[in-house]
């Protein structure tokens, strides 16, 4: 969860007026605060692009009429934040993401103006390799370097423990985001675009060790709305078997199989859910050992969806997925959610919905 103080956690749960802000930064390096009426931020792990927007803006000078206004829009961002004004009118703001506009559109006499922007992957992921093109040394510098190939100026933040790869080269139109994500797992990591638009290395948080970063509670002063739950085995694994063999270099195969080990399990490997394993190939995977710690980061994220619950609370800007939730439903019943995708409006009121990839009784 984005650093936020206990006062806007606990303001989320009262009567509160929220704030919103969209900044125009144009290609030109100047920045306007765009008047706007109604949007929202959806944020889903599960995507390429991991933010995405919708903002309605007021101002009909957006919309290009010429030439020169549509080279002005092409590679344009917005950034975008919510939060909370206090009672003593002071506010505190939360960042929702950094977006590319990709679309803009609106009646020209009347507006309003309709724009629509992805979070900087979609830079990467756009920039198709032209000649072949080689990785090899660490995962970390690895990742900053496609990165920096398309975002010379982009921060990146790794987390993780870096480590040596095996080479590897991507032929010509393939796809440099798919690229970095491949290199991250050696790490049993993801690479994504957070909210402050820095491309951030990291493991995806355990479910269960981790400590909730925040309690959905029903109840007076309670931020619980309602709740669906449900389970599917729909594209559920309960093992990962990884491999690495670079025909560069030479080197031996190498190989690892993980499974869910855990006879409490709905989907151990030796119980009723069966044996339903998935693969993963990657030539920079180089030694036993990282082909188990891919194989093992992977595994969390393929059995999880075996258990979902969607629930509806009042919007909270500062969640990103991977978060670890505590819900408190009215019956008292606990358990422990994991982030993977929501949408953050952008007009006051209303609530929003949180999806889960994986729910697990809290202690």
């Amino acid at each position: 969860m984005y650093p936020v103080s206990d006062r806007f956690l606990a303001t989320l749960a009262g009567d509160h007026v929220p704030v919103t802000e969209v900044v125009l930064l144009r290609t030109d390096g100047s920045a306007e605060l765009l008047e706007h009426e109604g949007g929202s931020v959806t944020v889903d792990q599960r995507s390429v692009c991991r933010r995405t927007c919708s903002v309605g803006a007021t101002d009909l000078g957006l919309i290009p009429r010429s030439p020169l206004d549509e080279i002005l829009a092409n590679g344009a961002r917005l950034r975008i934040s919510r939060g909370v004004r206090y009672s003593d009118g002071s506010s505190e703001l939360v960042p929702l993401g950094v977006f590319r506009i990709d679309e803009v559109e609106g009646d020209v006499d009347v507006g309003p103006v309709s724009l629509g922007g992805k979070s900087l992957e979609c830079v990467v992921s756009d920039d198709k390799f032209t000649t072949p093109y080689r990785a090899a040394g660490t995962a970390v510098a690895a990742i900053t370097a496609l990165v920096l190939r398309s975002l010379p100026d982009a921060a990146v933040v790794s987390m993780v423990a870096d480590a040596a790869i095996g080479a590897r080269t991507w032929d010509v139109g393939d796809d440099p985001w798919v690229a970095a994500q491949e290199i991250a797992a050696v790490l049993g990591a993801q690479v994504y675009c957070d909210a402050d638009g820095q491309f951030v290395i990291r493991e995806l948080p355990d479910i269960t060790t981790v400590t909730p970063v925040w309690t959905v509670a029903g109840g007076e002063g309670g931020v619980y709305i309602s709740a669906v739950r449900g389970t599917s085995a729909e594209g559920v694994f309960n093992a990962v078997h990884a491999r690495g063999e670079s025909t560069e270099t030479g080197a031996a195969p190498v190989s690892a199989l993980v499974t869910d080990s855990d006879p409490t399990s709905s989907t151990y490997w030796g119980g009723p859910f069966g044996r339903r394993p998935t693969f993963h190939s990657s030539t920079t995977l180089t030694t036993t050992g990282a082909c188990t710690q891919a194989a093992t980061v992977l595994l969390r994220g393929a059995k999880a969806p075996n258990a979902r619950a969607d629930f509806s609370t009042l919007p909270n800007p500062a969640l990103a997925p991977g978060d670890v939730l505590r819900v408190v439903y009215p019956d008292g019943t606990r358990e422990l959610h994991q982030v993977a995708s929501f949408t953050v409006p952008l007009t006051a009121g209303g609530s929003f919905t949180v999806q889960t990839v994986s729910a697990k009784e809290g202690a």
